[in-house]
C-alpha cells in the first residue's frame, strides 16, 4: 500500500529524517514505524488481552496478608 502525505511540519520532517540517520534506517521506514506507534500497535499487531475474566477473582488470603505487611515493617536500626 503506498500514501503519499503532505504539508508535514518541518520539525516531524527534521524528527524522523534525525531517527532515521540515528538508525541507519530509511525516512521511510522510520514514518511507517512511527505510524504503528501513532496507531497504538507495534511492528506487528498482536491480539489484545483486556483481563475481564478475572477482574473481580481476588480472593483475600492471610498468609499473603502477612507477607505484605511484613514488608511495611519498619527496621528503626537502619534509621538512625
Amino acid at each position: 500500500m503506498q500514501y503519499t502525505i503532505r504539508n508535514v511540519p518541518e520539525y516531524l520532517d527534521a524528527a524522523l529524517r534525525g531517527a532515521a540517520r540515528q538508525q541507519g534506517k530509511s525516512l521511510n521506514e522510520v514514518a511507517i514505524e512511527a505510524l504503528a506507534r501513532g496507531a497504538g500497535i507495534g511492528e506487528r499487531q498482536c491480539r489484545q488481552r483486556d483481563l475481564r475474566d478475572i477482574a473481580g477473582s481476588w480472593r483475600r488470603d492471610p498468609v499473603f496478608d502477612s507477607a505484605l505487611a511484613a514488608q511495611d515493617a519498619i527496621d528503626e536500626e537502619m534509621w538512625k
